[in-house]
């Protein structure tokens, strides 16, 4: 690698990036032969470029003898002047692309320079609009002929589907009749294309030895070349909508889509011609609203122009902020806790003069303050009895345990204080133990009967019903023994007839 090249690239580059670190830049160095033989024909005014593009060219056309003597080549390019010939052919020998044979005194064209001349041949091959896409596919169907099919060229023929896909899209999303009918053209003049990229793809997709990123990009392009062959109707539909909302000037046979198109062939003088002495008196919009559109106007003129100039770019990067400035950790559960107080010396509370457990009505207790706050108490009462506080901790999992149980009534009653008019008529009431222990019943049963059916675990109620059992009196001996087989059995029996309703 040249030293001064090198200097000069780092140049571009950040000062803590090396150009060999870049995986992008490696192929481009790798090829800095081949490059410098287009740097060398491109470099320069157009006519210079030209010129030696002009040479270059014709010396590699005599396939038959393909070494030339300075004498050939000045009888060749005699139309040329000779000091200007003698500067081109310097420039294309010193810089490797003519090499000179001292033994025979003869010109012959470099394999770089040789290259050269084969892409630029393809690329004026496709010179027309629209062979873009001719001269891509051209390019992945060589190298498909040769087993040598690159992911970059695939990528290039995708893009460039996505381009023509998103025009064609815009064009009948405008409903102009002119941009549709190029767009079709278009889509007509690439249509020989599309079917041979088509070809190309299924023999790449059926290639089991290319790698999956370049499989992957093959389907892609399948697909768009999908969507693109879909465009001929579209654009059959648009036409045929435009086509019924033509206007017809009389019976002349015009329309105004040829006057239109009249008018656009002309250029801006002979417009200006037509429309002389046609208009006297400049036309008053008397359906606009002079304060929209003067909104209108300040937005088009001052607001645009502001935001063109402000800063978009990101802001500076700054450090997480703490744990403690977080909104979870800012959240306030006073109002439940106060709520979680109350409900615990209600359920804590002594026995009321006929001995049974406290109670209190919702419309006692529930009401507070406001009334967000009083429907945010009532809220919390659902958590009560909630059969997942077992594995939770906080204030919902100690509402939850609470040993009462509240019901609602459908009659309503009169409130008129603490923000509420009227609320649904309930209690809040306390359990007793064994109540508490009923309530939770059917979830223990459920456990034992899923620990049961896995081999692991007895069922909870058979322990109890075991104890009952040994405790009472033992009258008979035929009752008190039996054989080891039938008591397995039994205890089977019990599990199954106490975990059935819970299944």
């Amino acid at each position: 690698m040249d030293a001064a090249a090198e200097t000069s690239l780092q140049d571009y580059l950040r000062a803590d990036i090396v150009a060999a670190d870049l995986p992008d830049l490696q192929p481009l160095l790798g090829a800095r032969d081949l490059l410098r033989a287009f740097s060398t024909l491109f470099h320069g005014g157009e006519e210079s470029v030209m010129v030696r593009l002009l040479v270059l060219r014709a010396i590699g056309e005599r396939g038959e003898a393909p070494d030339w003597s300075p004498q050939e080549l000045r009888e060749h390019f005699a139309y040329l002047d000779p000091v200007k010939f003698d500067t081109v052919i310097g420039r294309l020998r010193d810089n490797d692309l003519l090499l000179w044979d001292g033994q025979t005194q003869r010109y012959r064209i470099s394999p770089a320079g040789r290259q050269a001349l084969a892409a630029i041949g393809l690329l004026l091959q496709f010179n027309r609009e629209g062979d873009e896409l001719a001269y891509v596919t051209a390019q992945i169907a060589a190298g498909q002929a040769v087993g040598r099919v690159r992911s970059d060229d695939l990528q290039h023929l995708l893009s460039r589907l996505n381009e023509l896909r998103e025009d064609f899209d815009q064009a009948v999303l405008s409903g102009s009749e002119h941009r549709i009918q190029r767009a079709a053209g278009t889509l007509q003049h690439a249509w020989r294309w599309i079917e041979k990229g088509t070809q190309i793809v299924e023999d790449i997709s059926a290639d089991l030895e290319l790698d999956s990123h370049t499989h992957r990009v093959a389907q892609q392009i399948g697909r768009a070349q999908s969507a693109m062959l879909r465009q001929a109707s579209v654009f059959q539909r648009a036409l045929s909508q435009l086509d019924r909302h033509r206007v017809h000037l009389g019976a002349s046979g015009l329309s105004s889509s040829d006057v239109n198109r009249f008018l656009r062939e002309l250029d801006i003088d002979k417009l200006a011609g037509i429309a002389d002495d046609l208009l006297t008196r400049t036309a008053i919009p008397a359906f606009m609203l002079a304060p929209i559109a003067l909104d209108v106007a300040e937005y088009e003129l001052v607001e645009r122009e502001r935001e063109a100039r402000e800063d978009q770019s990101l802001p500076p990067a700054q450090a997480a902020p703490s744990a403690e400035g977080s909104p979870a950790a800012a959240t306030d559960f006073a109002y439940a806790e106060n709520w979680l107080d109350q409900l615990t010396a209600l359920a804590g509370g002594a026995p009321a003069d006929d001995a049974s457990l406290p109670s209190a009505p919702l419309s006692t207790v529930v009401p507070h303050d406001n009334f967000s706050l009083s429907a945010y108490r009532l809220s919390l009462l659902g958590l009560i009895g909630d059969p997942g506080a077992e594995n939770r901790e906080g204030v919902s999992a100690s509402m939850a345990r609470l040993p009462l149980a509240w019901r609602v009534e459908t009659q309503f009653e009169t409130i008129g204080h603490s923000g509420v008019a009227y609320m649904s008529r309930g209690r809040l009431d306390t359990l007793s133990e064994e109540e508490l222990l009923q309530a939770r019943q059917p979830r223990k049963r459920k456990a034992a009967a899923e620990t049961t059916a896995d081999g692991e675990a007895v069922d909870a109620d058979a322990a109890p019903a075991k104890r009952k059992r040994a405790a009472k009196p033992q009258d008979d001996d035929n009752k008190k023994t039996a054989s080891d087989d039938a008591a397995p059995k039994r205890r089977s029996k019990k599990a199954a007839k106490d975990t059935v309703p819970t299944a």
